[in-house]
């Protein structure tokens, strides 16, 4: 057929979240054209065990990408772009899963994000010391991959550790179905397994662990190669992918993201100019982007390497290329509210609406809980004092005030995922920080940041920098700064009273 105008080139973006892989069709714009959603398994055979099957994620992903791309010409589609949870998948050496649960199922061959059966394994690391824990605010998460390795060497050796030989994070396991390309990417290498560019892996460090094995033909088992995000990969999509997704054999595909990051790469550099904001002709330095799904990421980037105790990082080119990155977070946030089943609308409608009715008493909805104090970290808390034994603490106010004690200068707050479509919530965001929020115009960032992936990879864009969406909106900014700080302050005190 012949060549589509240039108008008419679209680049598909494609997240795998905790519940469901999601695809995008994405104009040059930004603008999304149209979304589709497909649910996912989740197994827990046993408390703090979380696992998935990899075969399945890829089956419900190429089933959503053909749906978005329904009536599109596969011509028209220029390039692709993935982003997952940052979830590990073990595959043995004819790439077929191995499984990661006692029972023996090869199909459970995913240890999800959200597993947290390594606590002991991370707590041994963090004991070492090692250098390489500088980068993850000193202490080693067990949401992170070396402790889940250790956990699978110590307890499923014959069955699983033996038998592996590949592992991959979910966002590489992605790249790697649709390009055949082993490369994985500098965001989940960094982010999530002691990768440090330019040196790269440390052997000290896995020695030290008891997992000097991975070190054999020069860490093939988990990466002897990696690129910044949205370079592309292979010759683009192999055959067999293209039938399975639908699309083009060659069509550009770029490497990856963890799904924050895509949320974060989806909002961080949106234009803002002509909404009077603080950042408005300062540099993306100046933000934050705090991505609310499941659980929340609070990410900034910087110019130089900031060390920010208990938080994440600093990790070169993990998001946007060139710039440091420090990730605070809290690990179960969207997770604690669900729809209710005996409501008619959705919980965060109903909870809404009788805030607002209980306000009408005289008082803003916010200021109804000035006497009661949430800790809101019922899954550990991640950062800023990354303790995951706690099961109440602070959320963004208390990361972004050790961000700022180490020498970032925020004065914006960008918000994208579920928890931002909720207007109350974001409002309560932005009275407690005494920042403004900024909603993109395009909700589904994560989407729109998978997508720039794979317009960076098709050569659309020069550098990921500069393609990013172009449109946002902003959210309120309150107007109760001095009591929610002053509620703020007695909680601290309260927390530093129980860790003493």
């Amino acid at each position: 057929s012949a060549v589509p105008q240039a108008d008419y080139f679209y680049y598909v973006g494609v997240d795998v979240g905790t519940g469901s892989a999601r695809a995008a069709l994405v104009t040059r714009e930004g603008q999304i054209k149209t979304t589709t959603e497909e649910p996912l398994s989740i197994w827990r055979p046993k408390p703090e065990h979380y696992v998935q099957s990899s075969t399945e994620i890829w089956q419900r992903c190429c089933t959503a990408v053909k749906r978005v791309t329904r009536g599109v010409q596969k011509n028209q589609v220029l390039g692709i772009g993935f982003d997952a949870t940052c979830s590990l998948v073990v595959l043995d050496q004819n790439f077929q899963p191995v499984s990661v649960t006692e029972e023996g199922d090869s199909q459970q061959n995913v240890v999800m994000w959200m597993d947290h059966r390594a606590a002991e394994q991370a707590a041994r690391i963090t004991n070492t010391n090692h250098r390489v824990l500088s980068r993850v605010g000193g202490v080693m998460s067990q949401e992170m991959q070396p402790p889940k390795l250790l956990w699978l060497k110590e307890n499923l050796k014959d069955s699983c550790w033996d038998k592996a030989a590949h592992f991959f994070d979910l966002p590489d396991f992605l790249s790697w179905k649709a390009t055949g390309s082993l490369t994985r990417s500098l965001c989940t290498l960094v982010c999530k397994w002691t990768y440090c560019p330019p040196e790269g892996w440390d052997d000290s460090f896995w020695i030290s662990v008891g997992l000097e094995d991975l070190l054999e033909n020069n860490f093939s088992k988990i990466g002897s190669v990696a690129a910044p995000p949205g370079s592309p990969l292979g010759g683009g999509l192999t055959a067999e992918a293209a039938s399975d997704l639908g699309l083009n054999p060659g069509t550009a595909v770029g490497a990856s993201l963890i799904d924050a990051h895509a949320g974060g790469l989806g909002v961080i550099g949106a234009n803002v100019s002509g909404f009077n904001l603080p950042c408005e002709h300062q540099p993306i330095t100046s933000r934050m982007a705090m991505i609310c799904g499941t659980s929340t990421c609070h990410l900034a980037v910087s110019g130089r390497a900031l060390f920010v105790p208990g938080v994440w990082g600093p990790y070169l080119s993990a998001m946007v290329p060139g710039l440091w990155l420090n990730e605070g977070g809290q690990s179960a946030t969207g997770s604690l509210v669900r729809t209710c089943p005996l409501l008619q609308a959705n919980i965060y409608t109903h909870l809404n609406t009788h805030l607002d009715s209980m306000a009408r008493s005289g008082s803003a909805a916010d200021l109804l809980g000035s006497s009661l104090h949430v800790w809101p970290d019922f899954h550990g808390n991640r950062s800023p004092l990354a303790d995951p034994s706690l099961k109440g603490m602070l959320g963004t106010l208390h990361i972004l005030e050790a961000m700022r004690e180490t020498g970032h200068d925020i004065s914006t707050v960008f918000m994208c995922g579920g928890l931002s479509k909720n207007r109350l919530f974001v409002q309560v965001q932005a009275n407690a920080t005494g920042m403004p929020v900024v909603l993109p115009d395009q909700m589904e960032a994560v989407l729109v940041g998978a997508a720039v992936l794979g317009a960076c990879a098709s050569r659309g864009y020069g550098t990921i920098q500069v393609s990013s969406p172009p449109a946002a909106r902003t959210g309120g900014t309150g107007t109760v700064r001095t009591l929610m700080k002053l509620i703020y302050e007695v909680d601290s005190s309260h927390c530093c009273m129980k860790l003493i």
